[in-house]
């Protein structure tokens, strides 16, 4: 009998042990679930929260961006600052404190800034080799504000364009043409390239070539072209510039005389072409012609 009560008594005590261990096993289970829906949700609050505030202050940030932005234009309106160079401190001051604001962002989400920035400064160094000539348009850009080659308000001529600089910004200039096309040239061509500034001098030389027909009187054709220019008002009258009318070349079928003067800049095409409008139609009401190509032709009759 005492084998089989103490069979009978291990066969209670495992059947216990795996009772109990199965009941371990179920809390733990049961206590890991309501762990983890517990850590779940307070994530997800914890990072709605973040988001919600994250929002908020980007909206602020990017508020207050605005009003620094017009605070410091007013400054530089008051400080009568160059439009060129405001509007280079414009953007440049809009662009560092939208990446200052990305930032904050960014650590309010919960994103370590140390490791953001050390990547951005390794992604900085592929990215600005991939980008050297947008590096070099900046570089540009700030060398053009400091030599100031041209500024806003001039008539250039760059890079295949001509046309009345618009504004100056920080990886471009922009131009209007003459038919009011807006055109965009990177800063890093314009300065290292050349620039042709119309506006640059106060006064510009406007030249003719004015061709007659061989056998014209000469002198009366500079008398003529030069009264022309001195009933102008806008033409110059100044020692060392005042107009002038030489004879130049004598080609195949004409004879060019080369009329010069000075006036402002501003009234270089206007008095460019009246004078061209005045030749046209004046110069034959004086016994003056204007030459075309043409060919004679001499027909001899030999005689038998």
């Amino acid at each position: 009998m005492c084998p089989i009560f103490l069979q009978s008594t291990v066969e209670v005590a495992d059947t216990t042990t795996v009772a109990t261990t199965a009941s371990a096993l179920k809390n733990i289970s049961a206590a890991s679930v309501d762990e983890f829906l517990q850590k779940f949700i307070q994530g997800a609050v914890d990072l709605a929260i973040s988001i919600i505030i994250a929002a908020i202050v980007f909206y602020v940030g990017k508020l207050i961006i605005y009003r620094i932005h017009k605070v410091v234009e007013k400054i530089l309106k008051k400080k009568q600052a160059e439009k060129s160079l405001s509007t280079f401190i414009l953007s440049l001051t809009k662009i560092v404190m939208m990446f200052v604001l990305i930032i904050i962002v960014i650590g309010i989400l919960g994103i370590e800034t140390s490791s953001f920035l050390a990547l951005f400064a390794s992604a900085g160094v592929a990215v600005g080799m991939a980008l050297s000539g947008t590096l070099q348009n900046f570089a540009g850009g700030v060398l053009i504000l400091l030599l100031k080659p041209y500024k806003v308000g001039d008539f250039i001529e760059a890079q295949g364009y001509s046309g009345t600089v618009k504004e100056i910004q920080i990886f471009h200039t922009v131009i209007n043409t003459a038919d009011n096309k807006q055109i965009l040239i990177p800063n890093g061509g314009l300065s290292t390239g050349s620039i042709n500034n119309a506006s640059r001098e106060g006064q510009r030389r406007v030249d003719w070539t004015v061709s007659i027909s061989y056998g014209d009187d000469v002198d009366k054709a500079k008398e003529v072209l030069l009264r022309f220019l001195n009933e102008d008002s806008r033409v110059l009258q100044i020692e060392g510039k005042t107009p002038v009318a030489l004879l130049n070349t004598l080609n195949i079928s004409s004879v060019d005389l080369v009329v010069r003067a000075w006036v402002e800049s501003g009234d270089y095409w206007g008095v460019y072409h009246s004078f061209n409008e005045r030749v046209y139609k004046e110069l034959p009401q004086h016994g003056l012609s204007f030459p075309y190509p043409h060919m004679d032709v001499h027909i001899t009759q030999e005689k038998n």
